[in-house]
């Protein structure tokens, strides 16, 4: 379910208003008023599938389906057939949901807002309504605080900061420049061409973390994007949606993290480490600067290289390699 704090709901939205040419199955729907992931939606959701293979079972009211997919599912089911379901999600979701926006009144701190004892505002500080700042907060020139996002106690907000769509804990420091719960990259493409995919997820900085100047952290797609107490993420790096980074991570400058992928507790990642999406990174493993890497890496294992691989192997490997390039050499 997505969270009504940083996003107004429209609904009900008839499904005849969401079919936009496309062929519509089933007994039909009274109105729609959410949007989710099709393992979490329910009989008033919206919902698609985009993947390959048996549709996954789903409480979703209404799905955008494949033809191949549209006879599988379930009884009630009102199924909107196109054949890139989640380009047609794209662009038919904004019309059931919207991230809430700035009131353009000319009021740089809503009196909407709550702020508590202790806060410091400085000059040019944007607050959203809805939004909570805890008391002894620092609020930096120029840092904008979105609608309904919470601050916690203590937390440091460096100047140019933005902060949307996302809950902050206590005794976080986000660093000058950095943003925090905007949309991540999400393209769909149909005969209408690229679309951006619309996110309804949140950003979740837990207490004690610290984000570097230039970095990013996108929100989910659906669900939330996670920084765990005590993760300590260097300058310009990128967080993508949905990925989860565990308790006490440490990330150095210029780290990229691809979508939903789960970082464990204690991970230490050394400058420009790249990691595809969808992988698993276990607790305490240690990946080596410039390490790019495309597979999981089970917990405590040192990994290096270009592709990432264990570092035993890669040094047998790097070493092999020079001795056969001297050896030609020497020919």
């Amino acid at each position: 379910m997505i969270d009504p704090r940083f996003y107004a709901l429209l609904g009900p939205v008839p499904v005849s208003a969401l079919a936009g040419g496309a062929e519509v199955r089933g007994a039909g729907h009274t109105g729609l008023t959410g949007v989710a992931a099709l393992s979490d939606a329910g009989s008033d959701d919206l919902a698609y599938f985009d993947g390959k293979g048996a549709l996954p079972p789903t409480r979703a009211g209404v799905l955008i389906l494949r033809p191949q997919n549209a006879a599988q599912a379930q009884e009630g089911a009102t199924v909107i057939v196109a054949a890139q379901p989640r380009a047609h999600f794209a662009r038919v979701a904004g019309r059931i949901a919207v991230e809430r926006r700035f009131q353009s009144d000319g009021v740089f701190v809503s009196p909407e807002a709550r702020i508590e004892a202790g806060v410091s505002l400085a000059p040019g500080v944007v607050i959203g309504p809805g939004a909570q700042i805890g008391a002894d907060a620092e609020i930096g020139p120029h840092a904008v605080i979105g609608p309904g996002v919470a601050i916690g106690r203590r937390t440091r907000i460096g100047p140019g900061a933005s902060v949307v769509c996302a809950l902050v804990g206590d005794d976080v420091i986000i660093h000058a420049g950095a943003r925090i719960g905007q949309t991540g990259f999400g393209v769909a493409g149909d005969a209408g061409g690229a679309v951006d995919v619309p996110h309804f997820g949140r950003a979740i900085v837990q207490d004690g973390v610290s984000i570097g100047a230039g970095s990013t952290v996108d929100r989910g797609l659906f669900g939330d994007t996670v920084i765990a107490e005590g993760a300590k993420i260097d300058n310009l790096c990128q967080i993508a949606h949905n990925v989860v980074i565990g308790r006490g991570a440490v990330i150095a400058a210029f780290g990229g993290i691809s979508g939903s992928t789960r970082v464990g507790d204690g991970v230490m990642m050394g400058g420009r480490v790249g990691i595809a999406d969808h992988r698993t990174i276990g607790k305490g493993a240690m990946l080596a600067a410039g390490s790019a890497v495309m597979h999981d890496v089970p917990a405590g294992e040192t990994w290096a290289g270009y592709p990432a691989k264990p570092v035993r192997q890669w040094l047998r490997e790097t070493a092999w390699l020079s001795r056969a390039i001297g050896k030609r050499d020497g020919d």
